[in-house]
């Protein structure tokens, strides 16, 4: 991996995080070199945890923790950790593309976002990193600060029409209940005669920092869980674009994501909140 200079005028929650996730890639670099001497558990079909996961989140946390010794955590792996009443949360995905990783396939990531209390007892997320050691990407963004890729400022396409419009998104597996499959492959119907192309690469998080970036024009799935969006949203929305669920509400409590440019999310919207009401 080249060593890559940090972008000037960091805060200090953001260098805590970029020190973290690019001390946990090391190792995870090393492992996905030698991915056939890794052993694998299985938590369901198509659902692998691995060491290389634990590793990482091991490390992260440690790291994370020595900087802020308040701070809860929830994390993929280990679950919550820290006061329920937290005033910030470390929301980790070591390892965002584990069945990726495991098939020696480069497109997996390191997600970290952090979620600050609010005076009404909600959260909201304000930081967040998602890393791809093997291309050596860093995309992060601040609520207020903008989005960068390394040292680069980000922001969304600016791409109008559907029709023009290349997705992201994510496909149910064999773990998935049958519901869920149901419900996704309505919307893959109802999407894919309205843009030029539709792709699923295997990591939300890389998803969603690929829409920040401008390579995606829009992204959609269902049901993912907190650690794989944490950090994805902030970059999105510091990018210039947005990130709801279907109805236009926080995707943090369904964990249905739309996330596209100022010009493609509404009829992106409306496309996936139809044919899940069909």
């Amino acid at each position: 991996m080249q060593r890559r200079r940090m972008a000037p005028n960091l805060s200090a929650h953001m260098v805590v995080m970029q020190n973290a996730v690019q001390r946990a890639s090391r190792r995870l670099l090393r492992d996905f070199n030698e991915v056939e001497q890794l052993q694998v558990s299985v938590k369901g079909p198509g659902d692998f945890v691995s060491q290389a996961d634990l590793r990482a989140e091991q490390s992260l946390r440690d790291d994370l923790a020595k900087a802020r010794p308040g701070y809860a955590f929830l994390m993929e792996e280990s679950g919550s950790q820290g006061s329920e009443n937290w005033a910030w949360r470390w929301v980790i995905d070591p390892l965002d593309g584990t069945s990726n990783f495991l098939h020696g396939i480069p497109q997996w990531s390191i997600s970290v976002g952090l979620e600050r209390r609010l005076p009404d007892g909600g959260s909201e997320p304000v930081a967040g990193v998602v890393y791809a050691p093997v291309v050596d990407e860093m995309f992060w963004a601040e609520k207020g600060a903008g989005a960068f890729l390394n040292d680069r400022r980000m922001r969304v396409s600016a791409r109008r029409e559907m029709t023009q419009a290349m997705l992201g998104t994510g496909i149910p597996f064999a773990a998935s209940s049958p519901s869920l499959r149901a419900r996704y492959a309505r919307t893959l119907d109802a999407v894919m005669p309205l843009v030029s192309g539709v792709r699923r690469f295997g990591s939300a998080a890389l998803d969603l920092a690929w829409v920040a970036a401008g390579r995606f024009d829009g992204f959609w799935e269902l049901s993912l869980k907190p650690w794989d969006i944490a950090a994805g949203l902030v970059i999105v929305r510091e990018a210039g674009g947005y990130a709801t669920d279907p109805h236009g509400n926080d995707p943090r409590a369904s964990g249905d994501v739309v996330a596209a440019n100022t010009h493609l999310h509404a009829p992106l919207c409306a496309a996936v909140r139809d044919a899940l009401a069909g």
